[in-house]
């Protein structure tokens, strides 16, 4: 069993999946908050950011002001809004699998290292989970569930499995 502050917080992540799974859209409208936000500030930065390197680069300061403008529309379209959020992360893992089943087909036939027939077959075998999990987070009710499902899983692993060290 993990010692003190792991516990805790694999208490309180057990908690919030529990949480999560009664009521996933509670969590789905919350992660759209949070990422709406990160992605402003993002945005807010960038602008910034190009002002501050105008006189070095007019280059870079355009693109980051460009970027800038185009972080805070994407921040703004996904604050709150569930079904936003909904399309963007299954949009996420749906990139996530396709670059899964290539590295993967890439590895089972390149022969390079060790075990490369099992390395790429798992690849593809998880890239495909991937796709089959974002179809299903494209439905903002079973994303709240799998991010539910995530937190309860963690919060078990932080109390029962030692500290690596």
């Amino acid at each position: 069993m993990a010692e003190g502050n792991n516990v805790l917080l694999g208490i309180l992540a057990i908690i919030l999946g529990i949480l999560l799974m009664a009521f996933p859209l509670l969590g789905v409208f919350t992660a759209s908050i949070i990422t709406g936000l990160g992605i402003m500030f993002i945005g807010i930065w960038l602008i910034a950011h190009s002002f501050g390197t105008w006189e070095a680069s007019k280059a870079i300061s355009i693109v980051s002001l460009i970027l800038g403008i185009i972080g805070i529309v994407v921040g703004i379209g996904l604050f709150g809004k569930i079904v936003a959020f909904s399309i963007f992360a299954s949009t996420i893992i749906y990139l996530g699998g396709f670059f899964l089943i290539i590295t993967g087909i890439i590895a089972f036939f390149s022969g390079a290292g060790s075990s490369p027939k099992l390395r790429g077959l798992s690849g593809i075998v998880l890239g495909i989970l991937y796709i089959i999990i974002g179809l299903y987070a494209l439905d903002p009710f079973y994303l709240g569930a799998l991010i539910g499902i995530f937190l309860l899983l963690e919060g078990i692993f932080m109390i029962f499995l030692p500290k690596a060290e």
